[in-house]
Formats: C-alpha cells, structure tokens, sequence
C-alpha cells in the first residue's frame, strides 16, 4: 500500500504502557477465538483465555502496564495505523459531503498496549481491535497484526489498513444512526436474533472498509498488486466458521456474530468494487443470501 508523503492523524491518542479497563463493537468473538487458536496452537490451557476474555467483557480486573519502548516494526505500524486513519477522515467526509448526509465527524483512535479504559468499560488485547460508540474511538493494540500475521498467517500493509477501516465502519454507523437502532433491536430478540442482527452490522462494516479502500485508492494511488488479495486473505481467515473450526475443530452457526469467511470476503470485495456506501445495506435482504 502506497502511503509514502501521506500525512498522519491528528486523532490518534498513544496510551501504550498505560494500564487501564474496555469493551466495544468489533472485537469480541474474533479476538476471543483468536486468542484461542494461539493457546491451542502453542499447548497452552484454554479456560484462561475463556477467563481473561470474559474479565474484560464484563468489565473486571486492571492489568498494571509497565512503561516499555516500542521496537521500530511497532513504531511503523504506529505510522501506518495513523495514515490509515488520516485516509479514512478523507475519504469519510469526501462521501457524507457528497451524499448530503451532514458533517462527517472522524473518530478518535487509542493505540494501547495490554489493556485501556473506554466509554464502554474494560477490555484488553484478547479481545481484538474494537470501536466504542460511548467515546466514538476505535481501540487497537498493535501486537492484533503481529497475532494476525503469526497465527492465522494474514498480513501486510492492506490488511492492517482493512483492520483499521472495519472499525471505522462502526462508526459511521454510529454516524448514521444504523449502529444504535441495530442495538435497540438485539435487546428485543432471542440470542439467536441477536447474533443475526450482530453478523449484519459486521459485514455492513466489510462492506464500508472495501468503500474506503476504493476511494482511497481514487484520491491517492494507494492500492498496489497484491494488495486486495492481502486483505481477501485477511477477511476469509476471521470469519466465524474458519476461527471455530481453528479453534474447535468445528462452526457453530448459532453463534456466529461477525459472518462466514465467505461472507466476509463478498462483502469487502462488493465494497472495493464498487465503492458507493448506499449499496451496503446488509439488513434487507435474508441472512441466508448474505
């Protein structure tokens, strides 16, 4: 991905080293089974993962974070997460202005090491990259890519940037009002609803990270060969089916919540083709077309 000369963020907040509690949209499962997949891979014991993973959800327990000083693959991750996001305020507010649809207000980004407190309360790593409509801010640990890259074998420039615009779909759902009315209507439905509902938002997040890398590509040159297919890869290897399976040795499609690799990919790519937000409406049509 070509973000030589590009500038960087001014809304990204460095708060590694620093302990603190979190929990929003986008991590979760992904993380948790991620989380699981290194534990089983590397022989270590699952019910900690299952522990330390439920502790953040629920908003218990600080870890105590020992300042520490970035090595210089954490420090260029750091500038490609902040040019990414940079990329995504551009593109952003170039759509809302174009579609008529207000003032496009760019979210915040906390890069954290270990664990962080947000808006929504405690979470940590384990979790994954998250966004939190309390604070409107995406979280993210650095160490997720190098997870990514090591364990599931899915790196690269694009795919850290896919990461990072998924999130950013959050919150132009938060913007546009989808992200609170999907909520209110998990709280009225079956568990089984609910997940539904949740694989719905999520590709409908895909779909907005695909819409920013086609108009980033538009504006700025910025997508070389190969690099859809690092992020075609990424999105077919953290879809609910393939995780389980990594992590289980089967799916359980009762509780998905993020959608099959399968989906995923479709969605990311329909986003990169075509690039127009208002052709991303995953709600309407039946889940079993997703």
């Amino acid at each position: 991905m070509r973000l030589n000369g590009r500038r960087n963020s001014n809304n990204v907040v460095d708060k590694r080293g620093l302990s603190g509690k979190a929990v929003g949209i986008g991590g979760g499962i992904v993380g948790f089974i991620i989380a699981a997949v290194i534990t089983l891979l590397s022989g270590g014991d699952l019910s900690q993962v299952a522990g330390n993973a439920i502790g953040a959800l629920s908003g218990g327990g600080e870890t105590q974070q020992a300042a520490r000083q970035p090595d210089a693959e954490e420090q260029q991750l750091y500038d490609l997460a902040s040019k990414v996001l940079a990329g995504t305020e551009d593109v952003w507010t170039d759509i809302f202005k174009q579609k008529g649809w207000g003032e496009y207000r760019p979210p915040k980004m906390v890069i954290y090491s270990g664990s962080v407190q947000t808006g929504c309360g405690q979470g940590n790593a384990q979790v994954g990259p998250f966004y939190c409509s309390a604070d409107q801010t995406v979280y993210l640990d650095l160490d997720f890519f190098k997870t990514m890259q090591r364990q599931i074998g899915a790196s690269g420039d694009f795919c850290y940037a896919y990461v990072i615009a998924h999130e950013v779909g959050h919150h132009v759902q938060y913007l546009l009002g989808t992200l609170d009315d999907a909520h209110s209507r998990m709280a009225q439905v079956s568990e089984r609803e609910a997940n539904q509902i949740s694989v719905r938002l999520e590709l409908q997040a895909d779909y907005y990270a695909g819409v920013w890398g086609h108009n980033d590509n538009r504006m700025f040159n910025s997508i070389e060969p190969g690099d859809v297919e690092e992020a075609v890869n990424a999105a077919s290897k953290i879809g609910d089916d393939y995780l389980q399976k990594k992590a289980y040795g089967r799916e359980m499609p009762e509780s998905f919540n993020h959608g099959r690799s399968e989906w995923r990919v479709r969605w990311l790519t329909r986003g990169l083709e075509w690039g127009d937000p208002s052709r991303g409406d995953t709600f309407s049509i039946p889940y079993s077309s997703l």
